[in-house]
């Protein structure tokens, strides 16, 4: 990367458009931008649950999800150039299932919340949820790789699977939603 960055403001986007990494420029409110923002956005709440204590497995997990999010935003910026594959999918599931091997069967469904970190975890896996969203819509528009959607999928089940993950670490079990509870 060398020098690339080293002038942050360029003023080159003061008429609402960015560019992408392979010259082109686009309006900021096009689908691949809105795409690739939810995407960032999506790494900036994993950095934030990353803040916190986490098991060291747990920690591993989460950074290398950051760097592969950053090849998939990246993939993104550059239309036709393929950086994730298959077997990025295939690594989160590997982990789901080692994460999941530990936890009780699910019997219930569970609101989003307990400990901070897994309160944390469960923003992320909204926001991967949006971010699968937003890859959808563009798939539709323009030919996508469905490794990403492939990724971003299995990285929603990941996220919710280490939100019970991190309950179990800090003593806490899985906060059950109380069909009706609040009927009058």
């Amino acid at each position: 990367m060398g020098n690339r960055l080293t002038k942050i403001v360029t003023r080159t986007g003061d008429n609402g458009t960015t560019g992408l990494a392979d010259g082109s420029r686009v309006s900021k409110d096009t689908l691949r931008i809105e795409t690739i923002g939810a995407v960032d956005e999506l790494n900036s709440n994993i950095g934030v649950l990353l803040a916190e204590d986490l098991p060291e497995k747990t920690r591993a997990c989460l950074t290398d999800v950051q760097h592969d999010l950053f090849d998939l935003g990246g993939e993104l910026s550059v239309p036709g150039h393929a950086v994730m594959t298959e077997a990025h999918a295939v690594r989160l599931e590997t982990l789901l299932d080692d994460f999941n091997a530990t936890l009780p069967p699910l019997r219930d469904f569970i609101l989003p919340g307990g400990s901070r970190a897994a309160s944390l975890a469960h923003v992320a896996r909204t926001v991967c949820r949006r971010a699968e969203r937003r890859l959808v819509a563009l798939s539709q528009q323009e030919k996508i790789s469905p490794s990403l959607l492939h990724y971003l999928n299995r990285l929603s089940d990941l996220l919710f699977v280490l939100a019970r993950t991190l309950n179990r670490h800090a003593g806490l079990g899985d906060v059950l939603w109380q069909q009706g509870k609040n009927r009058q």
